[in-house]
């Protein structure tokens, strides 16, 4: 099965703490069905600090990251009127492409 949200997709979060909130994702995790979202789900980690060089020296301290996010909370943006959409599947020709279900569009 194809995914319906690859990287680089722009998605809006439909449930949780950042409903509403728009962003680029950075990453998909298909075997858990998460994805990470630029910027939105935000956590904090404590982070020692470590010298694995002469050079190189990671700084300790509290980190702030994206977490992953259940793919049924996020939706795809439709690229012809900018809203949240469902994705379909549409074969052609042997090949298989991603539509937006609201406008009918292709989205690769």
């Amino acid at each position: 099965m194809p995914a319906r949200i690859k990287r680089d997709d722009q998605v809006v979060v439909i449930a949780g703490k950042d409903r509403g909130k728009r962003g680029k994702v950075l990453r998909v995790d298909p075997t858990n069905d998460k994805v990470i979202v630029e910027g939105l789900n935000m956590i904090k980690r404590h982070q020692k600090a470590q010298q694995t060089g002469p050079a190189s020296q990671q700084q300790g301290g509290v980190i702030e990251r994206e977490a992953a996010i259940h793919v049924s909370n996020v939706a795809l943006i439709d690229p012809k009127d900018d809203k949240p959409t469902r994705v379909g599947i549409e074969i052609v020709d042997g090949k298989r492409f991603r539509i937006a279900r609201r406008s009918g569009t292709r989205i690769d």
